[in-house]
């Protein structure tokens, strides 16, 4: 089996949608390169209150999901709040490849990113 079953980002910071035609976005994209389906649980920390833990998820095998910030089908009731300060801690099943993109349209040079997490 390929990948890592726990995966900590620090650096979370949903930028806000913009009015422009590229869209401002944070997602959290995992790949399951396994041959069964991997069951995510995210747990979020905040620098301002208690964490949110166990937002269940699922990757089926040997596919690659997107899990944006922003989309309630995603997070639910977890949506995260827009220029709030917040870590991420993603515990799988089985071990998967996790890397974090987020794009902030609010400057005119557009500031994208991507960064992979630190997994244990």
């Amino acid at each position: 089996m390929q990948g890592k079953k726990v995966w900590f980002f620090p650096d979370g910071d949903r930028p806000p949608l913009g009015d422009s035609e590229m869209k401002g976005h944070e997602s959290y994209v995992v790949l399951n390169p396994n041959k069964q389906n991997a069951n995510l649980k995210f747990s979020i920390y905040f620098e301002d209150r208690e964490p949110v833990r166990n937002i269940k998820m699922m990757v089926e095998a040997e596919r690659v999901k997107c899990f944006q910030t922003h989309n309630p089908e995603h997070f639910g009731e977890n949506t995260l709040p827009v220029a709030k300060q917040y870590a991420v801690k993603v515990e799988s099943d089985v071990p998967v490849i996790i890397q974090y993109g987020r794009l902030d349209a609010r400057q005119v040079n557009l500031a994208y990113y991507t960064t992979m997490g630190y997994p244990v």
